[in-house]
């Protein structure tokens, strides 16, 4: 019957029949797809604190590895017969690409994916990781380390934008305080594994388990984690801002690394060349400048030319995100004040080992956790800027108790209580102060905001190794010096055993003390020790107080939804839409 009806009708009525049912067939097929992708959508807000699990866990590797290495050195030398150049680079290549490349993934990944790109970094980890395990030789591990450091850099930023694209509102804060607790907490539990690693196993275990764990990672990003894009018709192609921002940066880490090796200014003996007499550090510093100056005139040019640009430098035009780099600059200059000084005190003062040394510092870890669990009951009546500056308010008292008590004798009971106190301002500053800082970025530009934070924090832990190691074995080599003239004056045999403790970082000291002859250097030694923590303390304590001053001008909206039109006249504009939710 209906194929009579169809034959009776014109050719225009079949045609209008046959366009309505493909019409509506197309049309329960969108619904069909829409369902499916709405689906989609409300499983990963469902699974999100899974998703924060292993977004947390992937920045725990890169932070543990870190620490873990630190221990895992003189095993390393004694197994493979490494030289001192060697030791140097293995701990220094890794910083130098990390810090290089921080802003060039964040960007990267704003364009192909959030989520892809930090898998892709878990998977470059962990085959680095066993690539190091396996090493036969320096140059093997170095070369290894140096892949490590662009798959650190792949997942720090990610992680941040990722945090910053799938969580709102006072969410986002308990998931800022969980990401700044791993941190904090992988910061002082590294050394315990590990010391229990190395020493119950092997080295190679230091690195191997970096394996099993960026596996898991990576699992539980793909499972519970959204991916998160700025979808864009243009081309990313600023490749030659890509290589000024790898240069500046790089040469900038480099020159603070160094510096105290090389010479500040005059070439030491260990520096590798000299021009005009000048060491190789100065020389480094005025090619980071130029490489960044030459950096930000080309993205001013790039997007004044609706170019696309690595670094939309009108971020900086929206006043929490310029402040708050400034800020976090800080912040971590000062936090370096106990992480770098107090485990060479614990050894080689309080004569600790390794694996006892960690041990001490797990106080910071739990109170980095209290700090974390502490968040979502004071979020509802604590704005973030305040719990960032209740967090260094909380290190300042901290450090700058440490810097009046300590002693060559001071009981570990008291560094402990310091400690937590300290763990528990790391848990406020470190979380919040990131959250601030992205708090009125748009969400397409994550990516970029977070690589620069991420960018700003390396270069003030830059900085601060630079100027508190600086502080902390100037005040050793002077003070045990000037502690041991008249004896050297009528020994002068005894000056090598003088130089070795500087050379050393005080390692030496327990050796001097066995022998009757050498047992006064190796208690001046202990002594000039004490004095350089105390020193290094008291300046760390001043960054934090600059720190500090710097938050009272953040007053950052909290709004992760602005709108274009709402935003700072000169700020980045959004050219695309974002894609925060797809599988």
């Amino acid at each position: 019957m209906s194929r009579q009806v169809l034959q009776g009708t014109s050719p225009s009525d079949q045609l209008g029949s046959k366009f309505l049912a493909k019409t509506t067939s197309i049309m329960e097929l969108s619904r069909s797809s829409l369902s499916i992708v709405e689906a989609i959508k409300e499983r990963y807000v469902k699974l999100r604190w899974f998703g924060l699990g292993a977004i947390s866990l992937s920045v725990a590797l890169i932070i543990m590895d870190s620490t873990i290495v630190a221990v895992a050195v003189p095993s390393v030398i004694d197994d493979l017969g490494l030289n001192t150049t060697e030791v140097q680079w293995i701990q220094e290549i890794y910083t130098l690409i990390f810090a290089a490349l921080l802003l060039v993934w964040g960007r990267v990944a704003d364009r192909v994916g959030r989520r892809r790109i930090l898998i892709l970094g878990l998977l470059v980890f962990l085959l680095s990781s066993a690539l190091c395990a396996m090493a036969t030789s320096g140059l093997w591990l170095i070369s290894a380390r140096a892949v490590q450091g662009i798959g650190g850099s792949m997942i720090l930023p990610t992680t941040l934008s990722l945090l910053n694209a799938n969580f709102r509102g006072k969410e986002r804060t308990i998931a800022f305080a969980v990401w700044g607790s791993t941190i904090g907490g992988m910061a002082a539990l590294g050394p315990i594994i590990g010391g229990w690693l190395t020493t119950t196993y092997s080295w190679n275990w230091a690195f191997l388990i970096n394996v099993p764990l960026g596996l898991l990672a990576a699992a539980g990003i793909l499972w519970f984690v959204a991916e998160s894009r700025e979808q864009d018709s243009g081309k990313l192609d600023d490749y030659l801002g890509a290589l000024l921002s790898v240069v500046g940066f790089g040469a900038l880490a480099f020159g603070l690394i160094e510096g105290r090796h090389y010479g500040w200014w005059r070439a030491s003996s260990d520096a590798p060349f000299a021009i005009f007499g000048l060491s190789p550090i100065p020389w480094t510093f005025v090619l980071a400048l130029a490489a960044l100056i030459g950096f930000i005139f080309l993205e001013k040019s790039r997007a004044t030319a609706r170019r696309s640009v690595l670094l939309d430098i009108s971020l900086f035009d929206i006043p929490s995100f310029a402040r708050g780099n400034i800020t976090a600059l800080t912040v971590s200059l000062g936090e370096f004040g106990l992480i770098l000084s107090l485990p060479i005190w614990f050894q080689n003062v309080l004569g600790l080992s390794a694996f006892q040394s960690g041990l001490a510092l797990v106080p910071l870890a739990i109170g980095s956790f209290v700090a974390s669990g502490a968040v979502s009951a004071l979020a509802k009546s604590l704005p973030a800027v305040r719990m960032v500056q209740l967090g260094v308010g909380l290190e300042i008292l901290s450090v700058a108790t440490l810097a009046m008590v300590i002693r060559t004798d001071t009981p570990t009971w008291l560094t402990s209580a310091i400690l937590f106190v300290y763990g528990i301002g790391v848990g406020f500053a470190t979380a919040q102060l990131t959250q601030v800082v992205l708090a009125d970025v748009p969400v397409q530009r994550s990516g970029q905001a977070a690589s620069t934070q991420s960018t700003a924090r390396q270069v003030g832990s830059a900085l601060g190794i630079a100027i508190l190691g600086t502080a902390l074995f100037t005040t050793l080599k002077n003070s045990t010096q000037a502690q041991v003239e008249s004896l050297v004056a009528h020994y002068p045999q005894l000056q090598g055993a003088v130089d070795s403790v500087t050379t050393s970082a005080g390692g030496t000291i327990a050796a001097l003390a066995a022998h009757a002859e050498t047992a006064p250097i190796a208690d001046a030694a202990r002594t000039a020790l004490t004095q350089g923590v105390s020193v290094a303390s008291w300046i760390a304590a001043g960054a934090l107080i600059l720190g500090l001053l710097t938050s009272f001008r953040l007053q950052p909206r909290l709004n992760h939804e602005l709108s274009d039109s709402e935003l700072p006249a000169s700020a980045p504009r959004s050219t695309s839409h974002e894609e925060p939710l797809d599988g």
